[in-house]
């Protein structure tokens, strides 16, 4: 089966025959006169990390900072609290696998969830290639030296761009040298040990962190298990920069679930067990920067990256006969297994011309990339009894075995020249073509083939009327082309359970971004810094799950639901008064449907009642606004520092939010809760090189949800138990229980 859009079909062959020829004309030019040091690229894509902020079209923020040790260390806290507009949703009980969400769009570690953000580790896109799902508990956090999330639907950053790239640099050691550990304890049973080691030997450097990290969790099934082990081997002189970085990653986590409202009573419960994900990473990169002359640089990368995932699921079986007595053949709970192997390599090269001067500099970009990945995808299913504990010995039954080969070539030209009255002219075109081959192993009932082609440009205007003002707009458009998850369930006859059970191929259409906007901020300024930003999304033939089961709400199929639209404000306010420092966020993501559609919501009080089970459907019409999107988020921090002492206090607020499943925004339960959250901490330097720190999370034990789905709880017998006879299940919402109090002490040793 294809699907084809406008591009002739050799465009990403032409791209890299261009690039081959823009390495001639490199090549020609190298006997000039060699600089004597690399030029910086004053442009933001995924293989630079020196941008500057002046020249940038956009609103990027700095997440980690260089130099920031514990930060990294706990990146999905840093991302929640110091980004605009950042949202994490705890929608798997587990704080290693949270969906991220930028401007309404989702960064996700769960199959099926519609992604929209791109993830880079030092110039390696990290969306894992079957359902461009992030792994966030893979990321080797314990050696990371920076990270910068860039709104917007840049095509610099390749496919999935719609809401934004995070940008993630790791250290290496010329510029961490020396040792250190970090010893953490505290609530939730936690255990945790980093240690890292840098140095640098002449022209060569070394880097080497590890960490294991163990927590019993604040639910009763909830528990995080991670080993990583990272090690960087560097090169560097005049004319050349390159590296070669290990990651390696065995981590197993287990999640508690959403609760029925009617089980809230008792927050740490699940409503069924064992949901566990055991990861594994294998992981190879090399980097490499090249100064071929005055004017001419070469950058690249390769790479190699395995991950293997064996997930166990505990669900309600939507077969379950409530006229037949439970035995073997008829389980109203059964478990899913799923073994996910996938294998991804990938080449990106890049040739780099720089002109005029150092204060004002002409850059021409021309790139290619071919990105291959191959996956091989198990699923069995398993009867486990009446029990919301599904553990079972019963025989297991294979229901899907899957083969995808996928396949990603693409081209990028890109410009930025400098122009009368302190303003910078930024133009950049990118052209992909996505082959995604689909082989049933057990049929041919899930055989395809789907081929995406599309150019998508950009065009922006920066201005600095001064030193520290810059202002700028923009428009970009993106792409999102369906992944496997998606395109082996978008059989409305046949609907699958998430994640990933799978019966059919229909095709879907891609989703096209288009982004406006406009914005301005300072920099470098010594005692005040702010920005400001208004930008429009809307994407054309979005692709939703249709929700078609009951239980928590996890059985449907994908389908294009025409267009939606993100719209918003960024604005972040810093200052410094003497020893005290005052940040502020705030972001107003205002996210609706554009198209009327019919969607089917069986939990939903607008649907029909249990005794009608054709009469499921609610509709949906232009202006509801999407589900799982606060609209107002903000946080204001407070920090004290002073010689060897700081001392912090964050609040961080976000407002209700419509669960999945009630997208006509009517269920007359309403929507989840918004919050506010308070967290302190402080860190004191107790001698030289050592140090201790303090943590605390909901300050005030707050009782929240994150998240929210409309399901049907079939647990309504006396003490938790199921109902055989179906006549006292309730459709009720199912929320995310947020993590209570917590406490954890931290005492760290740095050479460095």
């Amino acid at each position: 089966m294809s699907s084809r859009s406008t591009l002739p079909a050799r465009f990403a062959v032409a791209s890299l025959a261009l690039s081959t020829l823009a390495s001639a004309v490199a090549t020609r030019v190298a006997a000039e006169p060699v600089v004597s040091s690399l030029p910086d690229v004053l442009v933001t894509t995924p293989l630079n990390d020196q941008a500057d902020h002046r020249q940038v079209a956009a609103n990027p923020q700095t997440i980690v900072g260089s130099g920031d040790a514990t930060a990294g260390h706990h990146l999905l806290a840093s991302l929640s609290e110091q980004g605009s507009g950042l949202l994490l949703n705890d929608t798997q009980g587990n704080p290693f696998q949270p969906d991220l969400s930028v401007r309404g769009f989702t960064g996700s570690p769960v199959l099926g969830t519609p992604e929209g953000v791109s993830v880079y580790v030092d110039g390696v896109k990290v969306n894992e290639v079957f359902g461009d799902v992030v792994n966030w508990d893979l990321l080797p956090s314990m050696a990371i030296d920076r990270v910068e999330l860039i709104p917007g639907s840049d095509p610099l950053f390749g496919l999935n761009t719609l809401g934004g790239a995070l940008s993630v640099t790791t250290r290496r050691g010329r510029d961490a040298p020396g040792a250190s550990w970090e010893l953490e304890g505290g609530s939730y049973g936690r255990r945790a040990l980093s240690a890292d080691i840098g140095g640098v030997q002449g022209a060569w450097d070394h880097y080497l962190a590890a960490q294991a990290f163990d927590e019993d969790g604040f639910g009763e099934h909830d528990a995080s298990r991670l080993r990583q082990l990272f090690g960087k081997w560097g090169y560097r002189d005049e004319r050349t920069d390159a590296t070669i970085a290990v990651t390696l990653a065995d981590n197993t986590l287990s999640g508690g679930q959403t609760l029925p409202q009617s089980f809230l009573d008792q927050p740490r419960q699940s409503y069924t067990w064992p949901d566990t994900t055991h990861n594994t990473l294998r992981g190879i990169t090399v980097n490499a920067r090249h100064a071929l002359s005055d004017a001419w640089q070469w950058a690249g990368n390769a790479y190699t990256r395995r991950v293997h995932s064996h997930l166990i699921n505990s669900n309600m079986n939507e077969d379950f006969d409530t006229g037949t007595p439970v035995s073997a053949l008829n389980t109203p709970t059964n478990n899913i297994l799923d073994t996910i192997e996938q294998d991804r390599t990938g080449l990106n090269s890049q040739w780099i011309r720089s002109s005029g001067t150092a204060d004002r500099p002409d850059t021409v970009i021309i790139g290619a990339q071919v990105d291959t990945g191959t996956t091989r995808f198990w699923q069995w299913s398993q009867p486990s009894g009446a029990l919301r504990d599904t553990t079972s010995n019963a025989s297991l039954d294979l229901g899907t075995a899957l083969t995808t080969h996928h396949r990603n070539l693409s081209g990028v030209l890109s410009g930025s020249w400098a122009l009368p009255a302190a303003t910078r002219l930024l133009v950049s075109v990118r052209g992909n073509r996505t082959d995604i081959t689909l082989m049933d192993q057990l049929g041919t009932a899930l055989n395809g083939e789907h081929h995406f082609e599309r150019i998508e440009p950009s065009l922006g205007f920066v201005w600095n009327p001064s030193g520290h003002l810059t202002m700028y707009a923009r428009y970009d458009e993106g792409l999102r082309t369906p992944t496997p998850v998606e395109l082996t369930c978008a059989d409305p006859t046949a609907p699958c359970a998430l994640p990933n059970a799978f019966a059919a191929d229909p095709p879907l259409k891609p989703v096209i971004a288009r982004t406006v906007e406009v914005g301005a901020r300072t920099s470098d300024a010594a005692r005040l810094q702010w920005s400001l930003a208004l930008y429009r999304t809307r994407l054309q033939d979005d692709i939703e799950f249709v929700t078609s089961g009951f239980g928590a709400g996890n059985l449907g199929y994908f389908r294009n639901v025409g267009q939606t639209e993100r719209r918003g404000i960024e604005g972040s306010l810093s200052m410094r008064v003497g020893h005290l420092h005052v940040s502020t966020h705030y972001a107003l993501v205002d996210a609706r449907f554009e198209s009327p559609f019919a969607l089917s919501s069986p939990n939903h009080t607008d649907a029909a009642p249990l005794s009608c089970d054709t009469c499921t459907d609610i509709a949906v019409q232009p202006g509801d606004r999407l589900p799982g999107i606060s609209r107002h988020v903000g946080t204001v921090r407070l920090a004290y520092e002073q010689a060897d002492t700081t001392m912090g206090l964050t609040v961080r607020g976000q407002s209700s939010q419509f669960a999945r499943g009630d997208e006509n925004n009517h269920d007359a339960r309403g929507p989840i809760p918004g919050f506010v959250l308070v967290h302190a901490d402080a860190s004191w330097r107790l001698r030289e090189h050592w140090q201790m720190g303090l943590r605390v999370q909901n300050l005030l034990n707050r009782r929240y949800a994150s998240f929210g789905l409309l399901g049907r709880n079939v647990f309504t017998a006396p003490g938790g138990q199921f109902d055989a006879t179906g006549l006292t299940w309730r459709s009720e919402p199912f929320t995310s229980v947020g993590a209570p109090r917590g406490l954890w002490v931290t005492l760290a040793y740095r050479s460095r």
